[in-house]
């Protein structure tokens, strides 16, 4: 009796073992499958395609020299590789707000007391970019009013595009991300900065149709209402602008204007 129930009971632990033994390289088979189809898909192993990297970032900086709120200029632009462009007939008219390090109140650009819509971008000393595929911008803008945020590009040839994609956020500084080659894009005026119609275009057509984002000599951001003055009626913050694309040599169409 003890003979045949030891028997029952070594049958019985090999069958709970083969089982165990089935489940476990059932598992891991798709975890095998999941990472290879990670790693580039069809199990060929290849490298994950890396995200682009970040091309620049604004980070405004206060000079020692400032106090006070004060018009943007040249020296408000921590990353010495970027120069600073402003277009409108009401140019520099973006003043310095809030404080350096401030999670609250971060140093930032501030266009209440522009009088006229105004764009204003940033122009890489050395290289170009490629804003097609995954380019993107960060950024972290605040607003009050109906005003928006809306990102601005000069190509190669010097044509001003304003994207359809608009930030605002009342309360607060909040950080968003435009996928720039996803968005739809209009001419812009770079004197007065107003959208430009289409020459020939069908139903009075606006949008720019396959525009050529593979060499843009500026990205920059742009208001196209005025300011309401100090207070609380209609502006745009930015604090935060980092444009994420690939470098391109600059050719003789690229140099600055």
């Amino acid at each position: 009796m003890l003979r045949h129930v030891s028997i029952k009971l070594t049958v019985g632990f090999l069958i709970a073992l083969g089982t165990i033994c089935a489940v476990s390289a059932q598992q891991a088979a798709p975890a095998q499958g999941g990472q290879a189809q990670g790693r580039g898909g069809g199990g060929t192993g290849a490298a994950r395609a890396s995200a682009l990297p970040l091309f620049f970032d604004v980070n405004w900086t206060r000079p020692a020299s400032q106090t006070g709120q004060v018009p943007i200029v040249q020296e408000n632009i921590g990353d010495a590789s970027l120069e600073l462009k402003q277009y409108g007939l009401h140019a520099n008219c973006l003043l310095t707000s809030g404080n350096p390090g401030s999670e609250t109140t971060p140093f930032s650009a501030w266009s209440g007391v522009c009088e006229s819509p105004f764009a204003t971008t940033f122009r890489h000393k050395t290289s170009a970019v490629d804003l097609t595929g995954a380019s993107k911008i960060r950024w972290a803008v605040k607003t009050s009013g109906l005003h928006v945020v809306r990102p601005v590009v000069k190509l190669a040839d010097g044509t001003m595009l304003v994207g359809e994609t608009a930030a605002a956020s009342v309360p607060m500084q909040a950080q968003s991300e435009v996928p720039l080659a996803a968005i739809r894009w209009m001419k812009l005026d770079p004197k007065r900065v107003v959208t430009l119609g289409l020459q020939g275009g069908a139903f009075n057509e606006i949008w720019v149709p396959n525009p050529d984002l593979s060499r843009v000599d500026e990205v920059g951001f742009v208001d196209l209402m005025p300011g309401s003055g100090h207070g609380t009626g209609g502006y745009i913050h930015v604090s935060q602008f980092q444009v994420y694309g690939r470098p391109v040599p600059r050719t003789a169409t690229t140099t600055s204007r």
